[in-house]
């Protein structure tokens, strides 16, 4: 029953927003039931519409994920950094399109609920650990990608730094009292001046880590 919802979701998705295939793919065989809290009834996880988590988070709508993955990079690549893991639903997308995926999470309580999904699913090339993403993962770096998946004022400059030169950065970003989101491309160690590609609506990135 639930391949029947989650095409049907996948049509919708291509009908507001065509995607590219590696894309289209990636969203269509990954199951939003399983990213979802539970006590939420099960047709709603095939809904375009984000839901929420514990600490006023947020999984996000699967248009959104698709915008975000098709705007980073349709094609893949080798590693992903993601800002922000929340449920785990866009992590385990951008699965399906790099190699390695590392995601960052500031609440325990999610990344633990994350961290469990990952495993059942037998995700076994997404990293994820407990920090403030504004440092991003030093240790992996640098990173074809870097998606940012909560609202920043601007790019800090560890993120910056830990992008591969002429790789690309997508985040929402907050301007003149608006979120809007862009694409950024690094080219001689500097980070463009971003490209508009439309308003959004997600939660702020916050500073430290809540245990």
């Amino acid at each position: 029953m639930y391949k029947f919802a989650l095409k049907e979701m996948c049509n919708e998705i291509q009908k507001l927003f065509p995607l590219s295939p590696k894309v289209a793919h990636a969203i269509c065989v990954v199951d939003r039931e399983k990213f979802i809290p539970a006590g939420f009834a099960r047709h709603l996880a095939y809904n375009i519409n984000p839901l929420p988590l514990c600490e006023s988070q947020y999984i996000s709508s699967p248009l959104t994920v698709a915008q975000m993955t098709e705007y980073l990079s349709p094609n893949g690549g080798d590693s992903v950094l993601e800002i922000g893991c929340g449920s785990g639903y866009q992590a385990m997308v951008l699965s399906h399109l790099f190699r390695r995926v590392f995601s960052i999470e500031r609440i325990d309580k999610l990344l633990s609920q994350a961290r469990e999904r990952f495993k059942l699913l037998g995700a076994h090339n997404i990293f994820i650990k407990l920090d403030d993403g504004q440092k991003g993962w030093q240790e992996y770096a640098p990173f074809d990608a870097i998606l940012f998946s909560a609202c920043i004022g601007a790019i800090p400059q560890p993120i910056i730094n830990q992008l591969q030169e002429g790789g690309v950065i997508v985040a929402p970003i907050l301007e003149g009292g608006r979120q809007v989101i862009k694409r950024f491309r690094k080219h001689n160690g500097i980070l463009g001046g971003g490209e508009f590609l439309g308003e959004c609506l997600f939660v702020d990135v916050k500073d430290g880590v809540v245990r």
